[in-house]
């Protein structure tokens, strides 16, 4: 493997591990883009050379931390399959039967069609779905709890 070059490095929220979006020859011969994350003390891949570029380029710009933002977080969460959801509301004190009322309560359409379709027969949901958030305020469930009901759902 070889570094051909780096386009950018960006700190992680840890010390001295770095994200850097960079060209590389892989194994095969071929190069492309990527992204690599280089932590101090790891001797394999590419980081021994990612790290002596490091060394060479003190004067390199290092792009600061940013933390991701709350839709990134709720676009990184997995899906849930019909069950977990199901069994995830039940922990947070939340029927079945209240998510089937709160759309029943939907003003009639399509958008309410398409609302009871996905509730019935979906096997799977994403947190960004706007069926989920939709439902959540329906239900008064600020986004913020929402999060902690899909995070401990996943483990169903």
């Amino acid at each position: 493997m070889q570094l051909n070059q780096v386009h950018s490095v960006r700190a992680t929220q840890n010390q001295d591990v770095y994200e850097l979006s960079c060209n590389i020859t892989d194994i095969t011969g071929a190069s492309y883009d990527t992204i690599y994350l280089s932590r101090p003390e790891d001797p394999y891949g590419l980081n021994p050379s990612i790290r002596k570029w490091l060394q060479e380029n003190l004067d390199a710009t290092i792009e600061p931390y940013v933390p991701p933002t709350s839709e990134q977080i709720r676009a990184w969460m997995p899906p849930l399959t019909a069950r977990q959801l199901r069994l995830g509301l039940l922990a947070s004190g939340i029927s079945v039967r209240q998510v089937s009322v709160a759309i029943g309560a939907m003003p009639a359409g399509a958008d309410k069609d398409r609302a009871q379709i996905e509730w019935e027969y979906a096997s799977t949901f994403n947190r960004t779905h706007h069926l989920i958030g939709a439902i959540g305020a329906v239900l008064g469930l600020p986004l913020e709890q929402i999060d902690t009901m899909w995070e401990a759902a996943a483990f169903l």
